[in-house]
């Protein structure tokens, strides 16, 4: 086995071990959420015979390791169980809210990872000048900001104010893309100006790096133009450590859109969690977190991998 081959092996094992370790932690802290589920679906006016009975009846009495095992057999056949105060499939329900959040994140990506090199790059070739200056200013304030106050804040201005765009985001089917990306501008500009500081300044942070290497001088001595030699010689050999900040925001643009899609009142994973935590909803919770987790760790793991085949050392050993 190669040496690349058995670092694939080893960080894609060591993903799915870290998984199953949040699977635990997901399911145990279900389990000591303050509440009753059946309290909550019979009102605070039944009786204690009937409160019995309900959670019999929806194997709350059980021991946890036993309800552990069959819901972690139940998400390995893609069983993710029933919601118990919908009695709705939670896989059915989660299909169209997971479609609604990847598609959110899908376009603040769109926007935001080229919006960064790209600034990032401005950033480097204007090192230490006004631009520079400017560019770090305004994404360190944005990235200082709490994003639901960014929300609100462009809400007022943009929405009320101005009425360029919806205050609610809202989309369901049927909708044009036209009208779906206009439902969205708003909560894509908020995740778009939370984003897109961390992935600027670690750009710049990489290329500047390289740039004092000594073929970066040669090509210099050579008259290329400064913006050649960052785009053909520095941003290549810069790639790796890019590639691992772009993914991490990745990973944040759909683990972290619940307080945006709260705000907005967005039909995805983050509003459906929400929802069902106030209603003590476990299997639903449990789900989404596991959602979250692996989509979370499997960016990670992306990320390692392509460090892993950007590195030329491991690519090309003696």
């Amino acid at each position: 086995m190669g040496q690349i081959t058995k670092l694939l092996v080893q960080r894609i094992a060591l993903g799915l071990l870290l998984l199953f370790l949040v699977s635990i932690l997901i399911f145990a802290g279900t389990q000591i959420l303050p509440g009753d589920v059946a309290q909550s679906i019979l009102g605070q006016s039944a009786t204690p015979e009937a409160l019995a009975n309900l959670r019999a009846e929806l194997g709350l009495n059980e021991p946890a390791l036993s309800r552990y095992v069959a819901w972690l057999g139940g998400v390995m056949t893609g069983d993710l169980g029933t919601a118990l105060t919908s009695g709705q499939d939670i896989a059915d329900s989660l299909a169209t809210r997971l479609s609604n959040t990847l598609f959110l994140a899908f376009w603040a990506a769109l926007i935001s990872v080229p919006l960064a090199i790209f600034l990032g790059l401005l950033a480097v070739r204007y090192r230490d000048r006004w631009p520079d200056k400017l560019i770090s200013a305004v994404t360190l304030t944005s990235v200082s900001i709490p994003e639901f106050l960014i929300g609100y804040v462009l809400m007022y201005f943009v929405a009320v104010k101005l009425g360029w765009a919806p205050s609610v985001a809202t989309v369901y089917d049927g909708m044009s893309l036209g009208q779906k990306l206009h439902a969205i501008a708003l909560p894509v500009a908020v995740l778009t100006l939370v984003v897109l500081a961390q992935m600027m300044r670690m750009t710049r942070a990489a290329i500047l790096n390289v740039m004092q290497s000594a073929y970066i001088e040669t090509a210099e001595l050579k008259g290329l133009r400064m913006f050649t030699i960052i785009w053909r010689h520095a941003f290549p050999n810069s790639i790796a450590p890019i590639v691992n900040v772009v993914m991490l925001n990745l990973a944040y643009l759909v683990v972290g859109v619940v307080v945006i899609e709260v705000v907005f009142t967005y039909p995805g994973m983050g509003q459906y969690l929400v929802d069902h935590v106030s209603k003590r909803d476990v299997p639903v919770v449990q789900a989404c977190g596991l959602i979250f987790a692996a989509v979370y760790i499997g960016l990670n793991l992306v990320a390692d991998i392509a460090s892993i085949l950007a590195n030329p050392r491991l690519r090309h050993p003696k």
